[in-house]
């Protein structure tokens, strides 16, 4: 039995009773990604030196942050100081930071421990982790598919057992569908929830920084640590951030979930489909109720997601230039000659595809049709998800509509892949929080139940997702490497 089947609590009160120590864990996790990480490639960088001695320095020290000695994988666009930051691109391959994001600062405040950094697709614009630049993560269940993306190497990592959490971005379902391919819990807070300072951007109003890991329990601590008000990042609000983990309780007598007929229909597939019809007996056992609704714009999610985002990232990448920091072409003729080359040869395919896209939806006499209806759209999406949360308390569906994809499947048809974010994208338009949770297995493959909630109410989504997993034990299933 490894460490790491065991709770975060669990270590902190292994740790506590010096049962264990901080090297045991560090030890554990090095052991595991040497054994495993050659077949699934869940790393970019590790940071073992520093790991090492960080832990030898904590050894025999009793820590009160739940957090203490806990080692993480932090994805590869959160910037880390003095450890290189690549967004798993040509453009960043010898970038190392000066400064810590903020979460990485609340992280180190908290004693854990950073392994090293998770693979994503390239400046996280993918759903496969297939536009990384350097690799391609495999899922830890089985390895001729994909973990999901844009945060593959996070969910890779936790589902593979190298250590207990990860942190991953989040811009239209990067973390709650990798963490559905990969059978691990996955949460995207409210947008504003968890700072963004020191993330490279992609889409500046739809990032969101949240947890991975293998329990609720576990979700809801690291979320703890991550969360609140910013002064380095005015999108961040001020408000209490609740003990989420003492909220969760198991009672959901009296909750009333609402189930969008958009969520199960066309496109959805059966195992999917019967994976939330069972989830929901399960919450009704429990002392729920629900009721089918309409969330009628969502239908035009992914057609506004893609204009906005694709406009923020064209905006949010011309800082790459060659001018300043990153890749810069070697011997260019002039300045124009710089700037084209120095692009055209540090970004990839998908990076690229997505700034023109975002580039002709902002240009003059196209702005109106295309950037300004999208935004319209989203307005709606997000009048559709209030009107619900006045009657209801939680809106559930499927995660994704199927199970992880075979390597190449969607980039050989991009239309696969864009159509697979159609259950998280609506999320991330209206700035509402959604958690992930393992749901079953479909001929051998994880499916995840999303459940989401209104504005800042972390609380009720996990206290819901914890009830569900207490009730059942697909968390438990584990991948055969």
């Amino acid at each position: 039995m490894s460490l790491f089947d065991h709770k975060i609590a669990d270590l902190h009160e292994l740790l506590h009773k010096k049962e264990i120590s901080v090297s045991d864990l560090v030890d554990e996790s090095f052991k595991r990604i040497n054994e495993v990480d050659g077949k699934v490639k869940a790393f970019l960088t590790l940071d073992e030196e520093n790991a090492r001695n960080k832990a030898k320095e904590m050894d025999g020290k009793v820590g009160d942050h739940p957090l203490f000695g806990i080692p993480a994988a932090i994805k590869d666009n959160i910037v880390t100081q003095n450890l290189r930051t690549t967004c798993a691109s040509k453009m960043l391959e010898n970038f190392d930071p000066i400064y810590n994001a903020t979460v990485m600062n609340k992280l180190n405040d908290a004693n854990a421990i950073t392994i090293g950094k998770a693979n994503l697709d390239e400046f996280a614009m993918g759903s496969t982790t297939e536009t990384s630049a350097f690799q391609l993560t495999r899922n830890p269940w089985d390895l001729d598919r994909v973990p999901g993306g844009s945060s593959g190497g996070s969910a890779a990592a936790v589902a593979a057992g190298q250590l207990p959490f990860a942190l991953g971005t989040d811009t239209g379902g990067s973390i709650r569908q990798p963490a559905a391919f990969c059978g691990v819990v996955g949460l995207k807070p409210t947008y504003g929830r968890v700072s963004r300072y020191g993330v490279v951007a992609f889409a500046s109003s739809l990032d969101v920084v949240g947890p991975i890991t293998r329990t609720v329990e576990d979700n809801a601590l690291v979320l703890q640590t991550i969360a609140g008000a910013d002064p380095a990042d005015s999108t961040t609000v001020d408000k209490e951030v609740p003990n989420y983990v003492s909220g969760l309780t198991g009672d959901i007598k009296g909750l009333k979930i609402a189930v969008p007929k958009e969520y199960l229909s066309e496109g959805v597939s059966e195992a999917s489909r019967q994976a939330v019809l069972d989830a929901l007996k399960v919450l009704e056992g429990l002392g729920a109720t629900w009721e089918e609704v309409s969330l009628p714009h969502s239908k035009y999610g992914v057609a506004a997601y893609y204009l906005v985002a694709s406009s923020e990232a064209s905006a949010n990448l011309a800082r790459f230039d060659g001018v300043r920091y990153g890749y810069r072409t070697p011997n260019p003729k002039n300045l124009m000659e710089l700037y084209k080359k120095t692009r055209s040869e540090g970004f990839g395919d998908e990076v690229k595809r997505r700034i023109m896209l975002g580039t002709f939806a902002l240009s003059s006499g196209y702005y109106d049709a295309y950037y300004k209806k999208a935004q319209q759209a989203r307005t709606l999406i997000k009048q559709d998800f209030d009107q619900v949360f006045e009657k209801y308390d939680v809106v559930i569906g499927p995660t994704t509509p199927t199970t992880a994809y075979k390597i190449g499947e969607a980039m050989d048809d991009l239309m696969t892949m864009y159509a697979g974010d159609l259950l998280t994208i609506p999320v991330n338009l209206a700035g509402v929080p959604s958690i992930s949770v393992p749901a079953g297995l479909a001929d051998g493959l994880p499916l995840g139940l999303q459940i989401i909630g209104n504005h800042f109410d972390e609380q009720t989504i996990l206290r819901v997702a914890h009830a569900f997993e207490q009730a059942t034990n697909f968390h438990a299933n584990k991948p055969q490497l």
